[in-house]
Formats: C-alpha cells, sequence, structure tokens
C-alpha cells in the first residue's frame, strides 16, 4: 500500500490537548446522529435477545410463595377477589450480550478515501451498539494488535456506549513494525475462550492474515456471528502513477514499485480478487454473516442494508416470531 500520512494524533504519552479533544467529541456526535438518523426504524431492540432475563413489564399473576416473592409485586386486586395473596411476576426479557473483536494492527491506520479503516471499524462498533441497545443487552469490545488483546468490558446504555467510542477513537496508531503482526486466528481463539456465554459476536478486520478460518468457525458454532470486512479501494487495485513506494504496515519492509506497468496492475488486482473470494468462501463456510465495508462508500447505507437483508431472512426463518438481527 502507498506511503501513510504523517500522524497527525499526540503519541500515547502525550495529554490530548482541547483541540483533539473537540476533534473526537464533534466525530462522536456525528457518529451518533447519523447512524441513528439513517437506521432509524431498526434502533431499540431490533437485535433480539439470546437468553431470558429480569423484565419490567407485568405479566400474569398467580399465588404469592413466601420467601420467594418480592412483596412489591402484590397484586392486591386479584388478592382481594381471590382472598389469597398473589403476585405479579414481571414478564421476562431477552438479553442480548454482544462483544466486538477489534483488528487494531497496523493495516488498519490505512486510507485512501473518505476515511482509514480503523476509523469505519470504530463507526461499526458504535453503530452495533446503537442497534443492539434494549434494556439488559451489553457491548464489550476486545482489540487485538500485535499479541496482545486487550478489553473494554461490557456494559449496557448510551452513556457507556459512547464512552467505549471515546476509548477506541483515542487508540494510538500501530507504527509499521512497532508490533507483531496480528495473529487474527490466536485472537480468534482467545476470544472465544474468554467470553463462552452464547451471543452475539462481531469481528472488525480487514482478513489480510491466512489464520482466522477455523477459529472463526468454532467461534460460530457457539454464537451468532457478523464478520465486518474492512477495505480501502487502494487495496484492491494499484493507481497508474508512475513509481510508487509501498510500504508493509506490519513490518515496516518498502518496496518500490513502477504501476506504469499495465500487466502488473492487472496481476494485482486479480491477486486481490481471488483473494476477496477466498474470504467470502471461508465466511460463509464459517457460518458468518458477511459484512463488507469499504471507505469510500457510504458506510452507513451499507450498514442499513444488511440490517434490512438479515431482518428479512429472520422473517423467513421465523414468521410467527420476533423479528431482528441475530
Amino acid at each position: 500500500m502507498t506511503e501513510p500520512t504523517p500522524d497527525r494524533r499526540t503519541s500515547p504519552d502525550a495529554a490530548p490537548g482541547p483541540d483533539l479533544i473537540r476533534g473526537r467529541e464533534r466525530a462522536l456526535r456525528t457518529l451518533e446522529l447519523s447512524v441513528k438518523r439513517k437506521l432509524e426504524g431498526f434502533l431499540h431492540g431490533e437485535i433480539t435477545g439470546l437468553r431470558s432475563g429480569p423484565g419490567s413489564e407485568p405479566n400474569e399473576a398467580r399465588p404469592y410463595q413466601a420467601g420467594q416473592d418480592d412483596v412489591r409485586r402484590m397484586d392486591w386486586n386479584v388478592t382481594a377477589r381471590s382472598l389469597e395473596p398473589h403476585v405479579r411476576a414481571p414478564l421476562a426479557e431477552r438479553e442480548l450480550e454482544t462483544w466486538a473483536l477489534l483488528d487494531a494492527s497496523a493495516s488498519m491506520d490505512f486510507g485512501t478515501a473518505l476515511s482509514e479503516k480503523r476509523d469505519l471499524a470504530v463507526a461499526v462498533v458504535g453503530a452495533v451498539g446503537l442497534l443492539a441497545d434494549r434494556p439488559g443487552n451489553r457491548l464489550g469490545v476486545r482489540i487485538a494488535v500485535g499479541d496482545h488483546l486487550s478489553r473494554i468490558p461490557d456494559v449496557g446504555g448510551a452513556a457507556a456506549l459512547r464512552r467505549t467510542l471515546r476509548t477506541l477513537l483515542s487508540l494510538p496508531r500501530a507504527t509499521p513494525g512497532e508490533h507483531p503482526a496480528v495473529q487474527l486466528g490466536q485472537a480468534i481463539t482467545r476470544f472465544n475462550r474468554e467470553h463462552p456465554r452464547p451471543g452475539l459476536r462481531v469481528v472488525v478486520s480487514d482478513f489480510h492474515d491466512e489464520t482466522w478460518a477455523d477459529p472463526l468457525r468454532r467461534l460460530a458454532a457457539r454464537h451468532e456471528v457478523i464478520a465486518v470486512e474492512v477495505l480501502d479501494p487502494r487495496e484492491l487495485e494499484l493507481p497508474e502513477v508512475g513509481l510508487l513506494t509501498l510500504v508493509d504496515p506490519e513490518t515496516g519492509r518498502r518496496r518500490e514499485v513502477q504501476t506504469a506497468s499495465r500487466t502488473l496492475r492487472r496481476r494485482y488486482a486479480d491477486a486481490m480478487t481471488a483473494k476477496r473470494e477466498q474470504t467470502t468462501r471461508d465466511l460463509r463456510a464459517a457460518g458468518a454473516a458477511h459484512l463488507v465495508l469499504r471507505t469510500d462508500t457510504d458506510w452507513v447505507r451499507d450498514v442499513a442494508a444488511f440490517a434490512t437483508a438479515r431482518r428479512r431472512a429472520s422473517v423467513r426463518r421465523n414468521p410467527m416470531g420476533r423479528t431482528g438481527i441475530r
């Protein structure tokens, strides 16, 4: 890929200045407004929970059981009519535990169009959090950098989601060669082992390495999995700009190529097409839903189209039940 632009962010050890803080807050507000506006109708519980939890809506009345029932739930009308203590138990709500695995390797700090891939990855985590926002639902994030897998605890609510996005937006860039390349397969294996409770799992990456297919299949055997593939157009084909310096973001190695060669550009495009087709086949074989986001398109529109397709598929599978993105 092309030579990265100079880092305009502060170093990890430097305190963020007021301009940077204001920029992050503007980014958060813009993200929330754009997602809510374009995904209206999919928010507030369209992602169906997988486990029943204590609800708030009243259900049918039943006889009071001393020592087990909360007297504050006593139904005095039924008690008076039946001359026997009754309580009205809450209707169980469906809870969903969502964890997102975010690939924060150096290759994600690349972008030549509307945004960098890392920014797009953070945005889709925010969209998932908004789509899954309902009582009892929680969103946690694991961040893969090198051989480390950091953690943002799973919490619920809009305020917690904003804190999560603020943390993700403030992540320092990975300097080429600074960390070992992310082994996505190892990260998914640990991700699966440390979060065994069934729920929704979202893996956000460019899927550049070759280690993830089997671990993702094991992940999908236990959870609903959405694999979000983040791409930039310059990764798919080389521009005709003459002599071009390419930098491996994982190792920092440089190589100069002559892009005036039509044969070279065609071979590169064919290789990337073949790789993307293989990625699609592997994701389908793993049983994961596949969402492709590009830095040169309207990602919110693409998420909305994906949500619509998943919702319709859910209706076809279970026309009498609740619908949603699962």
